[in-house]
């Protein structure tokens, strides 16, 4: 009986991980390109879920596409929340973090000005749509079985495939495409960048807008299984955080891997303890790389 529990927690790790790593990804971004620590995205998930939900309500989810419990409206409603998700992530640079950063804030004050950015984006959500929890559609889905003993839902599934679509598409983005490599260059050295004639302004716009579009995508994604609630992104911090950092800060590699880890510790642990310590997993991994390897794995040591 042990193998098949094993299996289904190592299953549910993926799932969880894929999620997590579209959210990490903005956040290594932001550590590498930024220079600092913005707490501030957690909350671009819940944005981006319930800029979908909007959307949903308005066009509905569309009819169920063969086992999934939902249509191509639904898709069509992500896709939208991704842009005006990274739309807003660009205005909260403009508005908060550019004015500071013009002024020569240190990275300490721009980690204050993301906990108070955070706090106005979570309570706008809970003041216009409530504590409720929300769905995108009520139609009931059958686990299918993969191997012996391991059942997912065709959400789950399809959310796994799509995620790693994405960031296939990102990690091409970055390493074939001119700006793409501008990107990667001020995150190694923003001075010698802009010396190289990097435009700095319309790196850090794109920098806000692709990590608003992945945290947009990962909400919604959240909001799948099964259901949307103004603390989905806060409930994700700690996690996002110890996945950029276990895997190395600046590295998209690195939040891809760490992304998967954390969600398998996460799941794996309830082999061991109980579920209501499941959050306390991202933490203690955090403090093991930390004092392991502070650079992380896919990090270099500066």
């Amino acid at each position: 009986m042990i193998q098949p529990v094993i299996g289904q927690a190592l299953a549910d790790g993926i799932l969880t991980g894929a999620i997590i790593a579209l959210g990490a990804i903005g956040v290594t971004f932001t550590l590498g390109i930024m220079r600092f620590a913005n707490f501030a995205h957690s909350e671009l998930l819940t944005w981006g879920g319930y800029i979908a939900l909007v959307i949903v309500a308005f066009a509905g989810p569309g009819t169920p596409t063969g086992p999934l419990s939902f249509g191509w409206q639904l898709l069509a409603a992500a896709l939208v929340a991704a842009v005006l998700t990274g739309l807003a992530a660009w205005g909260v640079d403009v508005l908060v973090f550019r004015r500071l950063r013009r002024r020569g804030a240190q990275p300490l004050t721009m980690v204050f000005a993301a906990f108070g950015a955070a706090l106005v984006m979570r309570h706008l959500v809970v003041l216009v749509w409530g504590h409720e929890s929300r769905f995108y559609t009520r139609e009931l889905q059958m686990a299918v079985e993969l191997v012996p003993s391991v059942r997912v839902l065709p959400d789950q599934i399809f959310i796994l495939g799509l995620a790693l679509t994405v960031m296939v598409a990102l990690q091409a983005f970055l390493t074939r495409s001119r700006t793409g490599m501008a990107m990667r260059a001020m995150a190694e050295s923003p001075a010698l960048a802009q010396v190289c004639g990097i435009e700095v302004e319309a790196v850090v716009r794109l920098t806000w807008i692709i990590s608003g579009a992945l945290a947009a995508f990962a909400g919604v994604f959240i909001g799948l299984t099964p259901q949307l609630h103004p603390e989905i992104g806060f409930n994700l911090l700690l996690s996002l955080f110890a996945a950029a950092i276990l895997g190395g800060t600046g590295s998209l590699t690195g939040a891809v891997v760490g992304g998967f880890l954390v969600g398998l510790a996460e799941n794996l642990s309830l082999l061991v303890i109980s579920p209501g310590y499941k959050g306390a997993m991202p933490f203690l991994l955090l403090l093991v790389i930390l004092i392991v390897r502070p650079q992380g794995i896919f990090g270099e040591r500066s």
